[in-house]
């Protein structure tokens, strides 16, 4: 990876987007909520956003946590007026700004005691397609032959194949008959899920600011991502994008390593908000959403891609059944990220040496429900330092009186 000289990178002024790229697209028929670093308290405050205009609303709830655990809590905020913050605007372009006004609020990521939970190789069809294509050693002739005689096995479209079921059971059978089944395939189609924590509660980076690879780190990407807001009742009140930046040299080298290619300074991004459910937005419209990915490198490079929810090989609910019950409680409920179709296979450099990032990479993560998260790529030892905890909150907000 190659840094870009830093008079570059900040002569790029509003390589974050606008507030009308943030938005949704019928951002007028939204509950949308988030965070602020206001520097008039020196602290976080929950946020709603209206009309483009940026609400602070600690005085009713001082924490994200307090709002997303409400009976009903779309309705609730709808009905909040709160102190102006300012435009979004304006708030944004000083988020992203390469000298940020410090006197002035700038944006966060919109959740803080929610733990930070994320689902892996949650679309089964893809993974299976790239199991193929592999065993097939890219002979096209060979891979439909290798796909139908899986399909004979099965007895279904591999769009259709539901993880743990006899169908699956019989395809997992068939793999191994193939020598190709590994421990991604297992948690692919057989029946528990691959959940792992993504980061820890209060680190997670929002949109407008740089997101973190390792320096050591050879070949990575970004997973964009849909994520659920969900009570710790379990129930599931709203969404938010993702990036869910992973290291694939790391956990390609043992899976075992998981954490340390997940779990990196800067390395979660959620946002730019969260769209609480309500009559108008609810988990049906999750199901059918699609997700833009757009990669802008430096270098010329550009990458775009879409991932479809309704390709999903398990069902957000069943997920978040796995996440949460009787058997695993988070009492500030939790933030879920589905998992992403994306596995990046274009070559950027060379022929063969397929994509990973450069420092400088600028990624959209987007979709017209939910507006449009942008970082900018840099070096997980180079990006801010995590330094703002849960005590730090807590004696924030003591001293603020909202506790």
């Amino acid at each position: 990876m190659i840094q870009p000289p830093p008079d570059e990178l900040a002569a790029e002024a509003g390589w974050y987007g606008t507030a009308a790229d943030a938005l949704p697209d019928d951002a007028a028929d939204g509950v949308l909520i988030g965070r602020v670093w206001d520097p008039l308290v020196e602290g976080p405050s929950p946020v709603v956003v209206r009309d483009g205009e940026v609400f602070d609303i600690s005085a009713d709830f001082p924490t994200v946590r307090d709002i997303c655990e409400l009976p009903e809590p779309a309705a609730v905020v709808s009905g909040l007026d709160g102190r102006h913050v300012g435009g979004l605007g304006d708030v944004l372009a000083n988020t992203g700004a390469a000298d940020r006004d410090r006197t002035r609020p700038w944006l966060l990521a919109p959740v803080d005691l929610q733990a930070l939970k994320a689902a892996g190789v949650t679309f089964a069809v893809s993974m299976i397609e790239r199991v193929i294509e592999e065993r097939a050693g890219g002979d096209m002739a060979l891979a439909a032959d290798i796909r139908r005689r899986m399909l004979a096995g099965v007895g279904a479209d591999l769009h259709e194949l539901s993880p743990g079921s006899k169908e699956a059971a019989r395809l997992k059978s068939l793999l191994v008959a193939e020598g190709v089944w590994s421990q991604y395939l297992e948690v692919g189609i057989g029946p528990d899920a691959e959940i792992f924590t993504k980061g820890q509660i209060l680190s997670a980076m929002g949109t407008a600011v740089p997101v973190g690879v390792l320096a050591a780190s050879t070949w990575n990407n970004p997973e964009p991502e849909v994520a659920l807001i969900v009570q710790s009742s379990g129930r599931i009140v709203g969404a938010t994008l993702a990036n869910d930046v992973n290291l694939r040299d790391v956990e390609g080298r043992s899976a075992l390593l998981l954490p340390m290619a997940k779990d990196n300074n800067a390395s979660c991004a959620l946002g730019p908000l969260i769209r609480l459910f309500d009559e108008r937005f609810d988990l049906e419209r999750v199901r059918g959403l699609a997700v833009r990915l757009d990669i802008q490198g430096v270098d010329g490079f550009r990458l775009e891609a879409v991932s479809e929810m309704a390709r999903i090989s398990r069902d957000p609910e069943e997920l978040v059944r796995q996440l949460i019950g009787s058997h695993h409680q988070y009492p500030d409920g939790a933030v879920l990220m589905l998992g992403t179709m994306f596995a990046p296979i274009q070559d950027r450099d060379h022929p063969g040496e397929g994509f990973t990032h450069k420092t400088g990479d600028v990624v959209r993560i987007g979709s017209p429900a939910l507006g449009t998260l942008v970082n900018r790529v840099q070096h997980a030892e180079d990006c801010a330092p995590w330094d703002f905890g849960v005590r730090d909150l807590m004696a924030n907000l003591t001293k603020r009186g909202l506790l």
